[in-house]
């Protein structure tokens, strides 16, 4: 009968439910594109690097005044390492920079400087051409190994292979071409530039710069003996002495999953008592509603009871009621929730979910507080007198 005032009293559980589920269906569908296709680095594979992979705040400047890990420290660690490990990564990364051939021109790419265990340190795989070797290195040579993206858009309707492209206005000869990968949250993994670590800062300077150094075991059952000989001559490389605190981050895939997991559980702590927040204040209007009903409805219940309602009969129907308002709430809560959070797939190009568990759990709490804030309401109906309820007009 009154349509426009239940609307909106289930638009106050819709909100509720729509902020807590759309909140947990984004970090549900990030959380498992990062389990399930994280490719930061290869398999059995750990990375040392000057900052954390994740840093809320940085105390002090900790991290940003700690020394740089140089090429020397990075080259000294690899002579410590040799026949201790499967394969020692460098990589140094710089972003935004142009290319150009002929009189095609592409803006914001990314340059690693980096060796021949590129490709296995961070997954990847060869198109055609070669790949990056330790000679290029050693020799400092302007040759360079494009993404497929750059292919396309450079060299439409022939081979990049033996072509001289700029690299922010430096020459580089073309020997090889990634596959492709494509995007990760949004953004191509086929924009890369592969040069040669020592031509790298050559053309671009060594000053504040760091290396990422990552390292693979031999095997799996061999990674944790690897792990800890690495660290020993990281810190002998670093020229740490013994008592002295590492300066310098360990990290692998699992604790980059880690840490991400760790800022989800903040995220989802803070959605949820924003959300609770709001369902409280749905569940007032429910009850206010309910009064009001029970107020207007006085004559009605009266009737009821005199052809033999009995008092549970009058609980079970404004009960009814406001579970009724409070579910149709939460179910389109929860449909508005799970497209909304199901959006940010769409966006990252990354594979949807339905939080089958937050869903129920919406229903579940829906129920509750339909019960809890109808309840009143309910029993205050169920109590009045049939006579009395009879003559109010």
């Amino acid at each position: 009968m009154n349509k426009l005032r239940s609307v909106l009293t289930m638009l106050g559980v819709t909100i509720g439910v729509f902020s807590v589920i759309g909140v947990m269906t984004a970090l549900s569908v990030i959380q498992l594109s990062i389990e399930n296709g994280l490719s930061f680095l290869g398999s059995n594979l750990f990375q040392f690097a000057k900052y954390p992979v994740i840093s809320r705040s940085d105390p002090g400047l900790k991290f940003a005044n700690r020394r740089n890990i140089t090429l020397a420290q990075a080259n000294e660690y690899k002579r410590l390492m040799e026949g201790q490990a499967g394969a020692i990564c460098f990589k140094v990364f710089d972003g935004g920079k142009p290319a150009a051939f002929g009189d095609k021109k592409l803006q914001g790419l990314t340059i690693v400087g980096t060796n021949e265990n590129f490709l296995i340190a961070n997954a990847y795989t060869l198109g055609y051409g070669r790949n990056l070797t330790a000679e290029d290195v050693d020799l400092a040579r302007s040759v360079v190994v494009v993404g497929r993206s750059i292919e396309r858009k450079l060299f439409p309707n022939q081979t990049p292979l033996a072509k001289t492209i700029k690299i922010n206005d430096r020459p580089y000869q073309i020997v090889g071409v990634l596959a492709e990968k494509g995007s990760s949250f949004g953004q191509s993994q086929d924009d890369l530039l592969l040069v040669p670590i020592t031509r790298y800062f050559d053309d671009f300077g060594s000053a504040n710069r760091t290396v990422n150094i990552a390292t693979q075991s031999s095997t799996q059952a061999t990674y944790n003996q690897t792990l800890d000989k690495a660290i020993g001559a990281m810190r002998i490389a670093r020229g740490l002495k013994l008592g002295q605190e590492d300066d310098f981050e360990i990290y692998s895939n699992d604790t980059l999953v880690s840490a991400f997991a760790q800022v989800a559980d903040t995220i989802r702590i803070g959605a949820f008592v924003v959300s609770a927040i709001a369902l409280l204040a749905a569940g007032i209007g429910i009850m206010n509603i309910m009064l009001v009903s029970v107020t207007e409805r006085t004559r009605e219940i009266g009737v009821r009871k005199a052809i033999g309602a009995r008092r549970d009969d009058i609980v079970k129907q404004f009960l009814f009621e406001a579970v009724f308002l409070s579910e149709v709430g939460g179910l389109a809560g929860i449909l508005f929730g799970v497209a909304g959070g199901n959006g940010v797939a769409l966006w990252f190009d990354i594979a949807m979910v339905f939080p089958w568990a937050w869903a129920l759990t919406g229903l579940i709490v829906c129920s509750l507080i339909g019960i809890g804030f109808g309840w009143y309401p309910a029993r205050k109906a169920a109590t009045l007198d049939p006579i009395e309820a009879l003559r109010y007009e």
